[in-house]
This record gives structure tokens, C-alpha cells and sequence, in this order.
């Protein structure tokens, strides 16, 4: 139900949005390039909210008047008709609102940023690799649905297909707003291909997922560094090229080390490479701050630290649990193909909760 508060918002908004298109097509602001961009944007951001509003408007309007036809109108047949527009408009209006409270979500600075994710096989040998790289190929599909670009940086596979270790980066405006709930350890439960008992198996994999450094100009002393260069290969130590351009880049005061092999140049795979380190530098930053604010004001849908156990895949069930939001969706294959929305969307209405009470 769309909260008092929020009605009043999105009504300021609507009055904020004709000020601005007045504002905007006076002469002076024309011809005030940097009043004129800021105002624009401004108005860029409030136009989607301020469409989704006047459509939730109308329709609470076409409702209104379809309760008054349906009160007055006694012919069966008709009836029928109008109660089943009338159901179809509710639903829309549920839709709606739903999609409202979602845009009414305090923006987290990062939201529109990329981002780069790791993840890790955990407990479970062999086993644990192979769900690693199933959930590379998850994201690899969500991120094609969403139209975002993933490139790999770093990869080390094992003979069988398995992913050990993989670091890639994912471009595209909102990629951290959907991808940031998926950080912590990922715990799969199945009968491995390898299991000739038929013994259920549970393995984890530990995602990690960091927004993309918004500048470049992080201060680092060049002194804390050590740069090594080294021959990228792939699995089983074949060599992807013949000369020394993978980078590793290791950073003494945190012990974080960052490789980058996926450029053939090693002038291009050091300038990621550093890129990778300075956003896990302000990632770890932003961590300690987040630290430091009571207990009542953190996230309540999860921390988001890669040892908190966030979800469980499993296969004999064909079910997926969310352990944050106790959310448990039989729509393993869906899931898995890449319909991580159909997480998202709960994760994003439970933080939305979160934030209205």
C-alpha cells in the first residue's frame, strides 16, 4: 500500500517537475550552459517517477469509475465485463505501486555505477568449482538480459571446466543496484557427477561484488606497491600468449593482490589491473564505514559480507531459498538461466520495507 508519506513526495515532485520545464525554457538559464545541465538533469530524474505517478494516478481514477459503473449497472452480462476490467485494473494499480515504491528507494551514490565480481569456489573440491562456474554462467545471462557488457580479467579453471577463481567486470548504468545483493557465500546441495553413491553433496561458492571506482585519483603510495609481470595462461598452465603481459599488482599495507591477463597488451592489463585495486581500496573503505554506524540503521536484508551465507540451490528439490528475506522460490532452472530478478525484485521491495517502518 503506497504510505501517506510517499504520496506527498511524489506530489512535490510533480509540482518540482512544471517548475523545472518553466525554469528551463526561459532564456537566460538557455544561455547559462552549466544552470541549464543541472537543471536538465534534475529534470531527467524526476520525469520517469513523476510518468510512473500520473499513470498510478490514473488508474486509481479508472477505478473509481469502474466501482460507480459496477454499483449502478445491473445488466449480468455487462456486469461480468466490468468486474473482470475492474480485476485487471487493480492488478495494473498493484504493479504500480509496487514499481513506485522501488524508485522511492533512497539512491545509493553507486547504484549507476559498474562493477567488478569475484567469485570463489569454497567448500567442496572439485564439486564447489563446477557451481562456481555455473553461477559465472548466471550472471553472464542476467547481465545479457539487462543489456549489460561482461569482460573477464582474471580466470583460473580447472581441467574439467570448473572455475577456481574468476574476476570480471560487468559495464552498465545500474549494474551495482542489482548485482550488489548478491555478495556473500553461495551454497549449492546436489548429487555431484562424480558421486557414484548418489549421496547428496553441499559445496559453496563466495561471491564478491565491488562497484567500480568513480575516480581514478585514489591516493596510493607508489612505494606500497610491487608490480609483476608474468605470461598469462589458461587451464592446465596453457600458454594464452608468448610474452610477459599479465600483471600482478600487490598492495603491502592491505595484502590485496590484483591480476589482470586479459589484455594482450601489459601497458592495457595494468591500467585495469590498477583500476581493480583502487575499487577494492574504496570498497574496503566504504566497509569500514559502514562499520562504524549502529546497529539499527545497517541493511537488514544482510551485511553483504562474502562469510554470511546469503543463498542455497538445491537441485533434488529444484528450489532456491534467500536466506536474508526467507524467500523460497521453486524456479531453479529459471534462476540459473539467468531470471535473477526474480530475487532482485524481493530483495529491493524487503530493503524498501525496511526503509518505511
Amino acid at each position: 500500500m503506497m504510505l501517506e508519506s510517499n504520496i506527498l513526495k511524489l506530489q512535490k515532485y510533480a509540482l518540482r517537475l512544471e517548475e523545472l520545464e518553466q525554469t528551463l525554457s526561459q532564456p537566460e538559464i538557455i544561455n547559462d550552459i552549466a544552470r541549464y545541465t543541472e537543471l536538465s538533469k534534475e529534470l531527467g530524474d524526476l520525469q520517469p517517477l513523476v510518468e510512473q505517478y500520473r499513470q498510478y494516478t490514473s488508474l486509481q481514477t479508472e477505478i473509481e469509475k469502474n466501482r460507480q459503473l459496477l454499483l449502478e449497472n445491473h445488466d449480468p452480462e455487462l456486469h461480468e465485463l466490468l468486474k473482470s476490467e475492474q480485476e485487471e485494473l487493480e492488478a495494473r494499480l498493484q504493479k504500480t505501486e509496487e514499481e513506485l515504491n522501488l524508485s522511492l528507494l533512497p539512491k545509493d551514490p553507486r547504484d549507476n555505477l559498474s562493477l567488478f565480481m569475484e567469485i570463489r569456489a569454497g567448500a567442496g573440491g572439485e564439486e564447489a568449482a563446477l557451481f562456481a562456474a555455473e553461477l559465472h554462467r548466471m550472471y553472464l545471462m542476467y547481465a545479457a538480459k539487462q543489456n549489460f557488457k561482461c569482460k573477464t580479467l582474471e580466470l583460473n579453471e580447472t581441467e574439467i571446466g570448473g572455475i577456481k577463481e574468476i574476476v570480471f567486470q560487468v559495464e552498465g548504468k545500474g549494474a551495482w543496484s542489482k548485482l550488489k545483493y548478491e555478495m556473500g557465500v553461495h551454497r549449492v546441495q546436489r548429487v555431484p557427477a562424480t558421486e557414484s553413491g548418489g549421496r547428496i553433496h553441499t559445496s559453496t561458492a563466495t561471491v564478491a561484488v565491488i562497484p567500480e571506482a568513480e575516480t581514478k585519483e585514489f591516493a596510493i603510495n607508489p612505494k606500497d606497491l610491487r608490480i609483476d609481470t608474468y605470461r598469462a595462461s589458461g587451464a592446465g598452465g596453457q600458454h594464452v600468449n608468448m610474452t610477459d603481459s599479465a600483471v600482478r599488482i600487490t598492495h603491502f599495507p592491505t595484502g590485496l593482490v590484483v591480476t589482470c591477463q586479459d589484455e594482450r597488451s601489459q601497458i592495457k592489463n595494468r591500467e585495469k589491473a590498477m583500476l581493480v585495486l583502487i575499487s577494492r581500496l574504496q570498497q574496503l573503505q566504504q566497509e569500514e564505514e559502514n562499520a562504524k554506524l549502529s546497529e539499527e540503521r545497517r541493511s537488514q536484508i544482510g551485511t553483504g559480507d562474502r562469510s554470511e551465507r546469503i543463498r542455497t540451490y538445491n537441485y533434488p528439490q529444484g528450489r532456491v531459498t534467500d536466506h536474508r528475506i526467507g524467500l523460497t522460490l521453486y524456479q531453479l532452472p529459471q534462476i540459473l538461466a539467468g531470471d535473477l530478478d526474480l530475487l532482485v525484485k524481493e530483495l529491493q521491495a524487503a530493503e524498501q520495507h525496511k526503509v518505511n517502518e
